[in-house]
């Protein structure tokens, strides 16, 4: 390829897609000014809520019994502190959370809600808090590197737009964000993985097509300087 066509492939490729390096430069900038601003993932602590174990007189296998068909498919069984109270969190092949009372067997489905709104009030201090959502699919706020699914999402009238995701599986919060933390994360997502393209399937193949045009460009740069450079001169011996 001729230099002049290799210097006017190079300068037009790199103005094409300068927005694109910009862009992602910029949001690496952001990247590290979101680690400082930017609280860490929410502690990990022991699930299960406050509970005392002698109010525990129903056992596990009284529990189970009163889940009629379901019993033979039971998963997992937690214990769970609501309200005071001990209560039997119980998995099955369905994988809804199913709740009895572990000082008398009764089931409540209400508890699971309750028991959520538990984590979320005593991870904001014992702020007011009011249940905004239950997701069971990821959203363009709560995405997919959170993992876990479903969760409650409730909000603090505390005038931040603070609010929590919670997870009853987990008997943590998966996620705390308010206003301010959640525009510095919308402008990262929006600049370094091009988050306004709904379509997924579109913005992978965008973001490979920009990423390979960028290499195109860093290699025409370096073929451009070897083919450019001026050459040795030659010395003649007499």
């Amino acid at each position: 390829m001729k230099p002049s066509t290799l210097r006017l492939l190079h300068r037009w490729l790199g103005l094409a897609f300068s927005l694109s390096i910009l862009m992602s430069t910029l949001s690496g900038v952001l990247h590290t000014v979101m680690t400082r601003t930017q609280p860490p993932p929410p502690q990990a602590r022991p699930s299960g809520g406050a509970l005392a174990p002698s109010g525990i007189t129903c056992s596990v296998a009284e529990a189970i019994a009163k889940l009629g068909a379901d019993a033979a498919d039971v998963r997992a069984v937690n214990v769970r502190g609501i309200g005071g109270e001990p209560w039997y969190q119980i998995y099955t092949a369905k994988g809804i959370p199913r709740y009895l009372s572990a000082k008398d067997g009764r089931e409540d489905a209400s508890q699971d809600e309750r028991y959520a709104a538990e984590i979320a009030t005593g991870f904001l201090g014992g702020a007011a808090i009011e249940k905004s959502n239950f997701l069971t699919a990821f959203t363009g706020e709560y995405i997919n590197i959170f993992r876990i699914l479903p969760v409650y999402r409730f909000d603090s009238p505390d005038g931040k737009g603070t609010r929590v995701y919670v997870s009853t599986t987990t008997g943590s919060v998966t996620r705390h964000t308010d206003n301010r933390r959640q525009f510095e994360a919308d402008v990262f997502s929006n600049f370094h993985k091009l988050a306004f393209i709904p379509n997924k399937l579109v913005r992978d193949w965008v973001l490979v097509g920009l990423t390979a045009a960028a290499a195109l460009v860093a290699l025409a740069g370096v073929a451009l300087f070897f083919v450019t450079r001026p050459k040795k001169r030659q010395t003649l011996e007499l």
